[in-house]
């Protein structure tokens, strides 16, 4: 997985799987679109407005990844 913030656009993107370009997307309510691959699966989420949608704050990012156990 992926995850890339572009500040000038304020959008939010986590790529998560690689491979053949999206084929399909959702926008969802609330400014979230969901790319889906030609199996049906989602291959990235991307979030509008991430900043003022407090999701991101520019310059104070931090990431955290639990593999193996249950959150």
């Amino acid at each position: 997985m992926r995850i890339h913030y572009d500040p000038e656009a304020d959008v939010l993107l986590l790529i998560l799987r690689d491979g053949p370009p999206p084929v399909d997307a959702v926008e969802e309510p609330g400014g979230v679109i969901v790319s889906y691959g030609e199996d049906g699966e989602p291959v990235s989420v991307e979030f509008l407005h991430a900043s003022r949608r407090r999701l991101i704050q520019p310059g104070e990012v931090s990431v955290t990844l639990q593999t193996g156990a249950a959150l």
